[in-house]
C-alpha cells in the first residue's frame, strides 16, 4: 500500500508566539481565522469534524488511521468500567457515523492502523492499560488474530503474556503504535512498557527486538510512536518518536542507529505522504517535515499557553476544560495521519476526546 493509504515532561520552549490584536472585534469569525499553516501549507482548521451518534459518547482520544475508501477510523482509550461500549468509530470522509466496534479494548485503546496486504486492508490495534496486547483484525471488526507479550524476547515479567494486570514498568507490555516494513514484517513500539522495538513477521510471530531504556543514540525514553519513511530521497528507515527525550531517532531499515533529530515537544507519532512527514506533538502543535527532516511548518501552535498552564498545578484545566480551547490552535495532538487527498487528522489527549480536520487549501 502506498503512504497515502497507510496510516500512517513537557519540554520547555524559547519559541514565542506572536499576537496580533485587532482595532474591530466582531461576533463573526472571519474565512482567516479557520485557517492555519502558512505559504503551501495551508489548511482549513475543523475541530470536533466527526460526531458521535447520541448512544456513544466520546472519551479520551487517542489514534486515527484512513482505509483506501478514505473512510476515517478513531480508537479511544475507552472506560474500562463501559464493557459495552465500543473504542473503535468509523467515519466517512465528511464526517458522517458508519459503523463502531472494538469493546474488547475499552479501558486500553491506543495504537490504530490500516494495512493493505496483497489487496485486502486490514486494521491493527495496540491496547495498553489492563488490555496489554496487540490484534489483527477486518476493518468491520471481526478478529483474525490476537498477541500479548513477546516472552521469548527476555524483557518481561513471568505471567505478562499468561495473566496481564494493570501494571507498569520495564518489564511490562504496554504497547502503544506500528509501522510495517516493506518486505511485510511488522514494527511495534512498546512505548509505555520495556522501550523496546519489536519486530514481527506478517503473522504476527515475534522476531527480535531494539532499543529498550536510555537517554538515545539507539535507546529510548518512550517511544512512543514510529513509521517507515520510504518517501523519494533517501533509502527506507525507520523513524521512532522518543517522545520523553523529545526527538525523532532515525534508524535504517535493520534497526541500526542513524541520528537523532531535536527541538520536538513530546512527539507523539509519524506518518507521511510522497513528500513530508507528520509529526503530532504533545506540546500543542503539528508539525511537517521534509525529506531531510527539516520543519517545513508548524500547525496550531499553542505551546506557550499550554506550558503556562501546565506549571500552575494548582488551576491545571486546559485538557478538560472546553472553554479553554481555541479555534485554530491544538491541546495536546497524540496522533496525526494524512488522508487520501492529503488532509489531515489529528487526534487530541483530552478527556472528552477531539479530533480536528484539516482540509488543504
Amino acid at each position: 500500500m502506498n503512504q497515502n493509504c497507510n496510516r500512517r515532561s513537557f519540554l520547555k520552549t524559547t519559541a514565542g508566539i506572536s499576537l496580533a490584536c485587532p482595532a474591530i472585534m466582531t461576533s463573526k469569525r472571519s474565512a482567516a481565522q479557520d485557517l492555519v499553516g502558512s505559504g503551501e501549507h495551508q489548511f482549513k482548521c475543523q475541530h470536533l469534524f466527526p460526531q458521535l451518534p447520541s448512544k456513544y459518547s466520546w472519551q479520551t482520544t487517542h489514534n486515527v488511521a484512513v482505509d483506501p475508501d478514505n473512510n476515517l477510523y478513531v480508537i479511544h482509550e475507552g472506560r474500562v468500567s463501559q464493557t459495552d461500549h465500543p473504542s473503535i468509530f468509523v467515519f466517512d470522509s465528511e464526517g458522517q457515523f458508519i459503523r463502531a466496534f472494538g469493546q474488547q479494548f475499552q479501558g486500553g485503546g491506543h495504537g490504530i492502523e490500516v494495512h493493505v496486504e496483497d489487496g485486502t486492508a486490514y486494521l491493527y490495534v495496540a491496547a495498553y492499560q489492563q488490555v496489554k496486547s496487540i490484534a489483527k483484525l477486518t476493518l468491520k471488526g471481526e478478529l483474525i488474530w490476537q498477541k500479548y507479550a513477546p516472552m521469548q524476547s527476555g524483557h518481561y515479567a513471568p505471567g505478562e503474556a499468561s495473566n496481564p494486570q494493570r501494571a507498569w514498568g520495564r518489564n511490562r507490555f504496554l504497547p502503544t503504535n506500528f509501522a510495517f516494513l516493506p518486505n511485510g514484517q511488522l514494527l511495534l513500539a512498546d512505548g509505555y512498557g520495556s522501550y523496546y522495538i519489536h519486530r514481527y513477521d506478517k503473522d504476527g510471530n515475534w522476531l527480535s527486538c531494539f532499543g529498550g531504556s536510555g537517554k538515545g543514540r539507539g535507546s529510548f525514553n518512550l517511544p512512543h510512536g514510529l513509521w517507515v519513511d520510504t518517501r523519494e530521497g533517501g533509502d527506507p528507515e525507520i523513524v521512532v518518536a522518543d517522545r520523553a527525550n523529545n526527538t525523532l531517532q532515525i534508524f535504517d531499515i535493520d534497526g541500526t542507529y542513524q541520528k537523532t533529530v531535536d527541538g520536538f515537544g513530546l512527539p507523539a507519532n509519524i506518518d507521511t505522504n510522497a513528500e513530508l512527514m507528520l509529526v503530532p506533538e504533545l506540546v500543542a502543535r503539528v508539525s511537517l517535515l521534509d525529506r531531510q527532516h527539516n520543519t517545513v511548518v508548524t500547525l496550531g501552535d499553542d505551546r506557550e499557553r499550554v506550558l503556562k498552564d501546565k506549571q500552575d498545578t494548582k488551576n491545571f484545566s486546559i485538557r478538560t476544560n472546553e472553554s479553554q480551547w481555541q479555534q485554530g490552535k491544538f491541546v495536546h495532538p497524540h496522533d496525526a495521519c494524512f488522508d487520501l487527498d492529503n488532509n489531515i487528522y489529528v487526534a487530541e489527549w483530552v478527556s472528552t476526546g477531539r479530533v480536528t480536520k484539516l482540509t488543504r487549501v
